[in-house]
């Protein structure tokens, strides 16, 4: 080989070296950083656990919560219907205790007027009568 050949055969194994170093320093700080992301990782779980915890609670409660405003929301409804319907029988109630009478009175007050209305009839015919009666009196045989 000359001179020349071994001087670039040198010059290759040097950046064969030299990559080799690069490469394995990459891998060592490739190991470096996947340990730190991995403690990071581990440390945020840690933190994050009692606020999932917490948030579980939070659910649950606010299941629970849901579930009972709707139970309520259905005995207020039924209450509010039961209300309904009392005030529509007490109102029906009412309204017949009221229009009974009232239909009686009202009846009661045309049988007044009718009856007045005949006496009313009955002098004016009375009077009118007096000298017409003596009359139909002495054609009556």
């Amino acid at each position: 080989m000359s001179a020349r050949a071994e001087l670039f055969l040198g010059i290759i194994a040097a950046a064969t070296l030299a990559m080799a170093i690069g490469q394995i320093g990459v891998v060592v700080f490739a190991g470096l950083m996947a340990r730190r992301v991995a403690k990071l990782t581990e440390t945020v779980e840690q933190e994050l656990k009692p606020i999932f915890g917490h948030l579980d609670a939070i659910g649950r409660e606010a299941s629970r919560t849901a579930a009972l405003a709707a139970v309520q929301v259905e005995r207020a409804d039924k209450l509010f219907a039961d209300v309904a319907v009392r005030v529509d029988q007490a109102l029906a109630t009412v309204q017949t205790t009221i229009e009974t009478p009232a239909r009686e009175g009202r009846a009661l007050m045309s049988a007044f007027r009718a009856a007045f209305d005949v006496i009313r009839e009955m002098r004016r015919n009375g009077r009118g009568r007096g000298g017409r009666g003596e009359d139909e009196d002495a054609l009556f045989i």
